[in-house]
């Protein structure tokens, strides 16, 4: 085995950033992930006590599909968000401030008015939060292997994106990671502890890049083995720095 690729997604129901590497921090979060949400109309959410809110509270794919089609991209040290529509630059704004807030609000309020249920405010997650779909979403990984097998019972290639994965594994034999459950992975000074399977929705039906729902992943899902599980949730045991192309080995108990 060995880690295929990393991906993080600093705004929830956004497009990701490929990364390289990423420092991991024992019991903390993906680096970067899921830092900000758009809230569709008022979800209750507190930055003081920050508690799990259901994902349909924000604008997502599940039920926001046009967000697929906006390629997006998050700079750590400017702390500005630029989205793309449609091949040229829609909006631009500096989500530390108000004004850059409410320019990213502005464009997403135009652009998803008919799904909205209220404004589309931009929420920034507090130190030890992020804006995940599980509340045990540190890490989520993806057998590339079982994105394959999805993509041959559907006939036609699976982009693994639509499973919105931090790291996609190489190597293992297809399903073979819900067998990781409880265990221990290895990978260079990183332990990452396998916590659950993760079941999936109607987000995989949309095609990344364009918008269109034109497999429905979860209905293959069932048809083909009788679950709606793709890939699987971890907690960061070990810290330290985690590489494409680093060796994933199973921790012997």
């Amino acid at each position: 085995m060995r880690v295929g690729a990393l991906y993080r997604y600093p705004v929830k129901g956004l497009s990701p950033q490929r990364l390289s590497s990423a420092i991991l921090e024992a019991d903390g979060y993906f680096p970067g992930d899921r830092l900000f949400a758009i809230e569709n109309g008022p979800s209750g959410f507190d930055a003081d006590a920050p508690v799990h809110q259901p994902k349909i509270k924000f604008l997502m794919l599940m039920r926001n599909a046009r967000l697929a089609a906006l390629a997006t991209h998050y700079d750590e040290e400017s702390g500005v968000l630029t989205i793309v529509c449609e091949g040229r630059e829609a909006a631009r704004g500096d989500l530390r401030s108000a004004a850059g807030r409410a320019e990213i609000e502005a464009f997403l309020s135009e652009y998803c008015a008919d799904e909205l249920r209220g404004a589309a405010r931009l929420l920034e997650a507090p130190t030890g939060f992020r804006f995940t779909d599980s509340k045990s979403g540190f890490v989520s990984l993806v057998n590339l292997a079982t994105v394959a097998a999805i993509g041959e019972r559907s006939g036609r290639p699976v982009d693994p994106l639509r499973f919105r994965a931090n790291l996609y594994v190489e190597g293992l034999p297809a399903w073979r990671e819900h067998e990781l459950v409880g265990r221990l992975l290895a990978i260079g000074d990183v332990r990452l502890e396998v916590l659950a399977t993760t079941d999936r929705c109607a987000a995989t039906a949309v095609e990344p890049g364009s918008g269109r729902r034109d497999i429905d992943v979860v209905q293959t899902l069932l048809d083909g083995w009788g679950h709606v599980d793709c890939g699987v949730y971890a907690r960061i045991a070990q810290g330290g720095m985690l590489r494409v192309g680093a060796a994933v080995e199973l921790e012997t108990r």
